[in-house]
């Protein structure tokens, strides 16, 4: 007689359908994460159209994109991302990755940028959302300044 074995080695611990799924610490609030579908495994979820909001730093900051995966304190975005801070600034991409404990939200494809009437395009941005500062490579930008009375 001959027993088969095989190793499983990346195995889904659960599903979820429609969700809401909220973190909580000892300061309140700090993440919600919704979703059409989820994916949790060991180490990761992976999520379908994925909406992922955090309020664990002074201005709130929300994401969106087809697809997301969530492991240890990053967030990967992927198809139609659009990231928003509370403050106006948008900016639209096809990937980003969001660095929960720096606050640095990467695209390193085509974006579009957006903050009043004001409009910046790139092929690459790095913002951070603690200090409020972008870094980007290849930008053409239509600024719109206010005047002074």
């Amino acid at each position: 007689m001959h027993i088969k074995q095989q190793k499983f080695v990346d195995v889904p611990l659960f599903e979820l359908k429609d969700f809401t799924l909220y973190e909580l610490n000892g300061m309140g609030l700090q993440t919600i994460m919704l979703g059409t579908s989820a994916t949790r495994y060991a180490n990761r979820y992976t999520v379908q159209n994925m909406d992922y909001t955090d309020n664990s730093k002074e201005y709130i900051a929300n994401m969106k994109a087809d697809h997301g995966l969530y492991k240890n304190d990053f967030v990967t975005l992927t198809g139609n991302v659009e990231y928003v801070r509370e403050d106006g600034l948008t900016f639209k991409s096809q990937k980003a990755t969001y660095n929960k404990k720096t606050t640095d939200v990467v695209s390193d494809v085509d974006y579009i940028a957006y903050l009043n009437d004001s409009v910046v395009e790139g092929s690459y941005i790095k913002y951070n959302n603690e200090k409020n500062r972008i870094f980007s490579k290849n930008v053409r930008a239509k600024i719109q300044l206010q005047e002074s009375k």
